[in-house]
């Protein structure tokens, strides 16, 4: 019986050691995926891709929960206004596919977490399009960078 008892334990820890492990690597995975998600939308004319950041953790406001970011830097000849009017139509939410001017490498919306485009930022017609991912399964519960 002794044995029986030691062999469950063994397991449950195994399982829950492999959740813990898992858990940032598919907080990741989501986060990647809105950015990735941004980076797939047709972008309007007179503008450039020039790369994507994301991350997973508490990275706004106060309190616990998972939080994910994904965000895209284009470059374009359009103004603000326009680029809000054409990302508008590809938002499900307020908070998904919001434009906002980028006047250097750091992504400033993130307060609890350093988050840089690996470009250099030079000129005042560089933008930032990022959104609010979520996850709704038992890892964003299990990932400590929340808490």
């Amino acid at each position: 019986m002794k044995k029986i008892c030691i062999a469950v334990l063994a397991v449950m820890m195994t399982v829950i050691l492999s959740l813990l492990i898992a858990a940032p690597v598919v907080n990741d995975y989501i986060a990647k995926k809105t950015a990735d998600k941004l980076a797939d939308l047709p972008l309007p004319n007179h503008t450039e891709y020039i790369g994507e950041v994301y991350l997973a953790g508490k990275l706004v406001g106060n309190g616990n929960g998972m939080q994910y970011f994904g965000a895209i830097l284009i470059k374009s000849g359009l103004s603000l206004e326009d680029l809000k009017e054409y990302y508008v139509n590809y938002a499900e939410h307020e908070w998904e596919c919001v434009v906002e001017h980028q006047i250097n490498s750091d992504v400033k919306v993130i307060e609890h977490a350093k988050l840089a485009f690996k470009t250099n930022v030079d000129g005042n017609n560089y933008y930032i399009v990022y959104s609010w991912g979520d996850n709704h399964t038992i890892f964003h519960e299990l990932d400590l960078r929340g808490h």
